[in-house]
């Protein structure tokens, strides 16, 4: 027997050597792989690979989807608003208007599909129409539909020149975004010139029909985000008037920028210009502020886009970046970072940091970012700086493809092309569904979101195809062209075009000394590293293992560290050696030689502090807390798994829970001042999770008179089986103000609760721990008895009772509970069952058969 043990043993040691093997060669071979230059063979496989997948993307969408707006790609059918579930805030994106057919028109003749192309132009302008009675976001409906319309009137424009297609257009689609465009100038109706988040299609802003212009506060990214379509769509139609809107939001931001730092927050008010949020970065609410400057100076030529810019440029390298990290700052204290974490929208900064020509930092987060997607398979849409996912959700962003694409343009690396091949690999493998491709509802578990918003078509195959295609193998020159945020393209030649308004003014700066060469000119590869192939590997390699992933075994110099270790009964000195690790005395280690314990790699000095892992007692467990529907038809058998707040009532120091009848908050998302405070007071009201903090969101419900607040996930098909309950947290303030009882459900719970109140109205709900919930550990004591059957004749019956043969039950067990729930019912229901055997003549054993059915009925349900 122990000779089989040592033979098994001996077997399994091999078996994970050879595993261990197995995995660095492997690691060492993707490694070797990432540094080979790619074939000519190789790049056209990969092109076509590309066209593949977008054909099955875009053809899903016109398939099964359009005209809608977008594709739900997992039940293979079309998103139109108001036929599905309200997302809050992230259906602002849908306007009734075809979005995802619009925003992909000029990726399609990118992709050198001039026939598609064709027949979609055709489809828009026959199909599309804007006098929809529909609350659309500004700044999403200008880059991707706007932006759309004015591409692909760029491209049908161009086609139509050169004689071989699009004869019979006619400027449709520039007409389109004219009347798009001044459709969206009610919301620059403003005092400060920074324009309102919402509009309505049909009836503005002002108009009581409107449903909106009640807001006052916008992102910085929002108010900041229009000058290059504005500009261009005035250029292009000679109307003026949207380029000076444009202009003067980018003057009202650049006023109110924290003049110590030269930094803006993330939201401000758009009335009297204060600022709502004074985080600093270069993430999300603020991002494509920064890449607007900078383009907006290479679009139309006017340097004081470049001036803003560069100012804006210094205060982020000197306040933000910390490479390879980029942190949020307090805008007017800006040496200390706000937050430990990343959101996923800055993977834009390093294809900008290429534009402004300033590599090496690019570079430095460019790696740091694909370690990243190693370690998680995508970016997750928050990340911590110790890259744990923080926010697990990928929306299939291109921000990184793009940074990916500029970087390959800028240097000509290889290494670029195998990173835009990895995620070629990756959203085959992991997004790619029967019906399109579908966003990742969580990055740690894999399971699908059924979206596939309208970016994925319009950038991120635009900036993998280019990455993947020679000059000579595309339809236009793509140098001739300016990317929107939205990676629509615009022509340069709109810097010649004549400008009909008044240019902005910057005052005058003194020359900062911290100016490079690249400051007032465009970066050249020649000047940032002649004769110098290996530049970019050379500052890659201090980052490659960054995550940890794909590390290779290395000797590292003797340190200090302090190994904590668990209580298990061991001696510590023993319980380390149990763990393969050899102990030194420090003793030793003093009088030791100092060279040679320079040159013993992966020596370490050893503290013994503490325990491996907190005592179950220090432990912060997540208390699964429940919302329990208790009005009828519910009568508390409906109970949804739900998660607490760190903030807020404590419920698990409530008796009895808070129960009240719920209520929908309008606006859903509670960001702001509530517009039904009156439906809301004494309700638990229901709020959209999403664009603002928990704690913003509670403290307007607090004020309107909400009496606790239920937060619904707005990430469609999150569930608590499938995701981990979180404790939700303030805004980093105090919060002892915030007195209401706060819980958290994931979607498909909370659109239970959503459909009863849409289907019953008036529906009382009770939140409270989920281990106090009503019914909840109760044993129902089953109702046993003994019965006497006495047949008597009508002189011994009593005064009173009904002539005839009669059944009298005796019940002997005093301990009955006859009150029980249904028990009065069903005794009820055995005494009819037994006179009516006595009726008919017949003697059944009532007694046994009649005790056992009872008590069978009393049961508890499981």
């Amino acid at each position: 027997m122990r000779r089989l043990q040592a033979v098994w043993k001996l077997g399994y040691t091999i078996t994970m050597m050879l595993e261990t093997l197995l995995v660095f060669g492997l690691l060492g071979w993707a490694n070797c792989l990432e540094g080979q230059r790619m074939t000519l063979e190789e790049k056209t496989n990969i092109r076509h690979q590309i066209v593949e997948m977008f054909d099955h993307a875009y053809g899903s969408y016109m398939k099964h989807a359009y005209p809608a707006d977008e594709l739900m790609p997992l039940s293979c059918k079309g998103r139109v608003r108001g036929q599905e579930p309200n997302r809050g805030d992230i259906d602002d994106s849908l306007g009734k208007f075809s979005l995802t057919l619009i925003d992909t028109l000029d990726t399609l003749v990118v992709l050198n599909k001039l026939d598609e192309f064709e027949d979609a132009v055709r489809k828009a302008v026959r199909d599309v129409r804007f006098d929809n009675d529909v609350v659309v976001s500004v700044f999403e409906t200008n880059i991707r539909v706007l932006g759309g319309l004015l591409g692909g009137h760029i491209m049908a424009d161009l086609l139509r020149q050169r004689g071989e297609r699009m004869q019979w257009y006619r400027d449709e689609l520039l007409h389109m975004a004219t009347e798009l465009g001044h459709r969206l100038l009610p919301a620059f109706n403003t005092t400060s010139g920074l324009p309102y988040p919402k509009v309505n299609l049909r009836y503005g802003v002002f108009n009581p029909l409107s449903r909106t212009g009640t807001e006052s506060d916008t992102c910085t990214a929002c108010a900041g985000t229009m000058i290059l379509e504005f500009a261009a769509l005035s250029r292009l139609s000679g109307k003026s008037v949207f380029e000076e809107h444009a202009r003067k939001a980018l003057d009202a931001l650049w006023e109110r920028r924290q003049k110590g730092s030269d930094l803006v927050g993330t939201v401000i008010n758009i009335h009297n210009g204060e600022w709502i949020r004074r985080e600093s970065g270069v993430g999300a609410g603020i991002d494509s502020y920064y890449e607007y400057l900078m383009k907006a100076y290479i679009l139309l030529g006017d340097d004081v886009f470049l001036q803003r810019f560069n100012i804006h440029y210094s205060a982020i390298m000197k306040c933000i970046s910390q490479p390879p990290l980029l942190l949020n700052v307090h805008m007017h204290n800006p040496t200390v970072s706000v937050r430990s974490w990343m959101d996923s929208l800055l993977a834009f900064f390093p294809g900008l940091q290429v534009l402004r020509g300033d590599l090496k930092p690019a570079i430095e987060t460019h790696e740091m970012l694909y370690q990243v997607t190693k370690l998680h398979k995508f970016l997750p849409e928050a990340f911590t700086t110790e890259f744990r996912v923080h926010w697990g959700q990928h929306l299939l962003r291109p921000e990184f493809a793009e940074s990916t694409y500029y970087l390959f343009k800028a240097t000509g690396d290889p290494y670029y092309l195998r990173v835009g091949q990895s995620i070629v690999e990756k959203l085959n493998a992991y997004a790619r569904v029967p019906c399109g491709f579908a966003a990742i509802q969580d990055v740690r578990t894999g399971t699908h979101e059924d979206r596939m918003d309208s970016f994925f078509l319009a950038e991120m195959f635009k900036y993998l195809y280019l990455m993947f295609s020679e000059k000579s193998q595309l339809p236009i020159d793509i140098d001739d062209y300016i990317f929107t945020t939205e990676a629509h393209l615009l022509p340069l030649s709109l810097s010649i075009t004549q400008a009909p308004i008044q240019p902005n003014i910057t005052e005058e700066t003194p020359a900062s000394q911290d100016d490079d060469l690249f400051t007032n000119s465009c970066p050249s590869t020649e000047t940032l590293f002649p004769n110098n192939p290996s530049f970019a590997k050379t500052i890659r390699d201090g980052y490659k293992y960054l995550t940890g992933v794909g590390r290779a075994f290395r000797s590292l110099p003797a340190r200090e560290i302090e190994l904590p270790l668990h209580d298990n009964g061991m001696e510590p000195v023993e319980f380390l050696k149990s763990m393969g690790i050899s102990l030194t005395s420090l003793r030793e280690m003093a009088v030791g030689d100092a060279k040679n314990q320079k040159e013993q790699k992966g020596m370490f000095r050893v503290k013994l502090v503490a325990e491996i892992r907190p005592t179950p007692e220090e432990e912060e467990e997540v208390v699964p807390h429940a919302v329990q529907l208790i009005s009828p038809p519910f009568l508390g058998r409906t109970v949804l798994t739900a998660g607490p707040a760190k903030f807020g009532m404590d419920l698990t120091k409530q008796e009895h829970g808070v129960k009240g009848r719920i209520e929908k908050a309008s606006p859903y998302n509670a960001c702001g001042p509530v517009d039904n405070a009156a439906e809301l007071k004494d309700c638990i009201a229901l709020a959209l999770r999403g664009d603002c903090m928990f704690a913003a969101k509670a403290r307007w419900l607090q004020q309107a008179g909400a009496i606790g607040v239920i937060f619904i996930d707005h990430r469609e098909g999150s569930n608590s089986e499938e995701t981990p309950l979180f404790q939700m947290v303030g805004d980093g303030e105090s919060s002892e103000d915030i007195t209401l009882p706060l819980v958290f459900l994931f979607s498909r719970e909370g659109a239970v609760l959503t459909a009863a109140l849409e289907e019953h109205r008036n529906v009382d709900v009770l939140l409270l721990p989920q281990d106090r919930q009503l019914g909840h550990g109760k044993t129902q004591k089953p109702i046993s008895m003994n019965i006497k059957l006495r047949l008597t004749e009508e002189g011994e019956l009593e005064e009173k009772a009904s002539r005839g043969p009669t059944l009298e039950f005796v019940l002997e067990n005093e301990e009955v509970l006859i009150r029980e729930a249904g028990g009065e019912e069903e005794l009820r229901e055995q005494q009819q069952v037994c006179s009516q055997a006595a009726e008919d003549g017949r003697t059944e054993p009532c007694s046994a058969d009649s005790t056992q059915s009872l008590n069978s009925k009393t049961e508890p349900h499981p």
